[in-house]
């Protein structure tokens, strides 16, 4: 398997050479009404969205193009120092203005939260962290952006996850959550399994330990499905922390899994929404019932798949359902 903490740049080894022919071959009855017209998309409730992270090697206008043409009306935007797509060190009034010219130039593409997925708590990072943290959150703020996402870290050295939880998080992320909320701006925490937030045990901790009502999650059911946790009960449970969602899937083959033992590995692996395990009917049901209305946003990393087809075909499918 890849390595855990730099899984999300595989796709621009794998799939980034696909052009945009895909869209052609499949993005155009893809998302086509009866009479082959495109339809409108909703302005409220349940969407589908992607993360931008496989196209984070490219200019913004690249990823905005794309979603237009596959019918893809949110944006999950990676946010990174130096990136050509978002650089959040460098971002202005100016150039927030010209991002909302290309997002209404598009059909009124919507970005429903900035995103920055790096280690919160690797050892001596922690002020580097922050900055960069509070300078996504002017770039929301300059966007009328309302979330941004990111992870809680790895457990600390020689800590396991809980104490980790309990006594290095509130460092961390304290200053971040407390400038975000003089801003209005939501805080939402990726329950990738490799950090801090693993079994449902974590995401009770945590929010035992961090109270404050603008901190929750950017919830993927995915990283519960092949621990065996149940990944519908924290859509209750948290309901309420709840403020941005992934759409990734994950497929278990259990005739490997009883051939290789849990503790081995390449007998599950993450996939396009619709390809593997989860009933996607069932957990979007589930938001419904636990009054979310947000987005779900495809975070592709499914090499059997092409950068675009993966997001064309993971959101063909969610819109079924939204």
């Amino acid at each position: 398997m890849m390595d855990p903490l730099s899984r999300r740049g595989f796709l621009g080894a794998t799939a980034g050479a696909v052009g945009m022919a895909t869209i052609n071959e499949v993005g155009s009855m893809a998302f086509a009404a009866a009479d082959g017209s495109q339809p409108v998309a909703k302005p409220q409730g349940i969407r589908v969205g992607m993360l931008t992270g496989p196209f984070g090697g490219d200019p913004i206008e690249v990823v905005l193009d794309f979603a237009k043409q596959a019918g893809i009306r949110c944006l999950e935007i990676v946010a990174e120092p130096g990136s050509p797509h978002f650089d959040p060190m460098t971002f202005d009034a100016v150039r927030a203005d010209a991002l909302k010219k290309m997002l209404a130039d598009r059909g009124g593409l919507e970005i429903t939260a900035l995103a920055n997925y790096m280690d919160a708590t690797e050892p001596g990072k922690m002020e580097e962290v922050q900055a960069i943290a509070k300078k996504m959150i002017d770039a929301a703020v300059l966007l009328g952006v309302p979330v941004i996402c990111m992870q809680t870290g790895s457990a600390a050295p020689n800590m396991n996850k809980i104490n980790t939880i309990k006594k290095v998080l509130p460092k961390v992320h304290g200053p971040i959550i407390a400038y975000a909320a003089e801003k209005n701006i939501k805080i939402a925490i990726e329950n990738y399994f490799e950090t801090c937030l693993q079994g449902i045990d974590t995401f009770e901790c945590l929010f035992e330990t961090i109270k404050d009502a603008n901190f929750g999650l950017n919830y993927d059911p995915s990283h519960l499905v092949h621990q065996q946790c149940n990944h519908l009960k924290p859509v209750t449970m948290f309901a309420d922390r709840i403020f941005h969602t992934h759409g990734k899937d994950t497929l278990v083959d259990a005739e490997a899994r009883a051939h290789v033992g849990v503790y081995a590995h390449d007998w599950w692996r993450y996939v396009v929404p619709g390809f593997g395990n989860i009933n996607w009917g069932e957990y979007i049901s589930h938001l419904r019932m636990n009054n979310y209305e947000g987005v779900i946003s495809i975070e592709h990393e499914d090499n059997t798949f092409s950068r675009e087809q993966g997001f064309i075909h993971g959101a063909r499918y969610l819109n079924t359902f939204c």
